[in-house]
């Protein structure tokens, strides 16, 4: 394998430039996904029967949590990223591991706003609009669920191997698939929670 140490070590491979790209094209993919949720939300909106609408189930302080969580862990796995690039492999870890439990405690928060929903009436049939709401939200949150076991897996590749050009390459593809988690939730936060609660 020839590496070219001129460049950043997740990109400093051909195969490690490849991987970059083929999830670029991936999260292409994904935007398709939310896109096509978000265009069926904005559809379903007002379509809420005899349910409740957004405005009598939001609340917004575990919003309010949920955002403040999930952007401050946006910012420290850009710091392990940052530490990775200057080789500070314990430094590395520890925003990494950091990032895991702020999206620990945004899943548990999840949890928390899904157990109101229910409680007061707002379940997958209740409504169309209760059901894409429902299936927005926990579409993410399973993106989120996700990303939890895979980020565990890289933790644990690089406490066992160290920082090598295919364990930065997964590390800085893994930051990717965070932010656009972030980016998505900004989407669900502005158009979803603050529309529905105006």
């Amino acid at each position: 394998m020839k590496i070219d140490n001129s460049l950043p070590l997740e990109y400093s491979t051909g195969q490690n430039q490849i991987n970059i790209l083929g999830f670029w094209i991936f999260l292409g993919a994904e935007i398709m996904l939310f896109g096509t949720l978000f265009a069926a939300y904005f559809t379903l909106v007002n379509r809420t029967g005899s349910g409740p609408s957004g405005a009598d189930i939001f609340e917004i302080a575990p919003v309010l949590i949920e955002t403040f969580v999930l952007l401050t862990s946006s910012f420290t796995i850009g710091l392990a990223i940052h530490a990775m690039r200057l080789g500070k492999k314990k430094a590395m870890l520890a925003f990494f591991g950091i990032t895991l439990l702020l999206g620990l405690g945004f899943l548990s928060v999840e949890i928390f706003e899904f157990n109101h929903f229910y409680h007061v009436g707002a379940g997958l049939q209740t409504s169309a609009f209760t059901a894409i709401l429902l299936t927005t939200l926990g579409t993410h949150g399973a993106h989120v669920t996700f990303g939890l076991f895979w980020g565990l897996s890289i933790v644990l590749q690089v406490r066992k191997r160290g920082l090598t050009p295919e364990t930065a390459n997964k590390s800085f593809i893994f930051s990717l698939y965070w932010h656009f988690l972030d980016v998505v939730w900004i989407f669900i936060f502005s158009f979803i929670y603050m529309k529905g609660l105006m």
